[in-house]
């Protein structure tokens, strides 16, 4: 029973959960989703490489689609963090400097997420497309 306590305590007090939720779960999910989808995509081309090519080069543009969709809703997170942080600004009037840093590192994580997702995605991308190029070959 312990260890069930304890386990949930170190989940919850994980730095990555703290930016995940400090981001916005709405959208840090939405790009979440877009990570766990290309990344599945991917693995789904490398299983049909040697099978079926067609079905691999399907996966392989599926996999740029939802690395591209993690993209832009990660900079649409932020670009929406940022009206936010700016109406707090204007209804506050003067803000200190840290309160309004604050609020533009919040605005940012969505869009470091989204770089994230489409970084990893692109660099699956770019493996499965050399592997593709190799197989034509033979």
């Amino acid at each position: 029973m312990n260890e069930l306590v304890i386990s949930n305590v170190i989940i919850i007090s994980n730095p990555f959960v703290d930016r995940f939720n400090e981001g916005g779960p709405f959208f840090m999910s939405l790009i979440l989703l877009c990570l766990l989808l290309s990344i599945f995509l991917l693995i789904k081309g490398f299983i049909n490489l040697k099978k079926d090519m067609a079905k691999t080069e399907k996966m392989l543009r599926l996999t740029v689609d939802s690395s591209l969709l993690g993209l832009v809703l990660g900079f649409l997170g932020s670009v929406i963090g940022l009206i936010s942080a700016f109406d707090s600004v204007e209804a506050m009037g003067n803000p200190k400097p840290a309160m309004f840093a604050g609020g533009l590192k919040v605005s940012l994580l969505t869009a470091t997420f989204g770089l994230f997702t489409f970084v990893i995605a692109r660099i699956g991308i770019l493996v499965l497309r050399w592997f593709v190029n190799v197989e034509k070959l033979e």
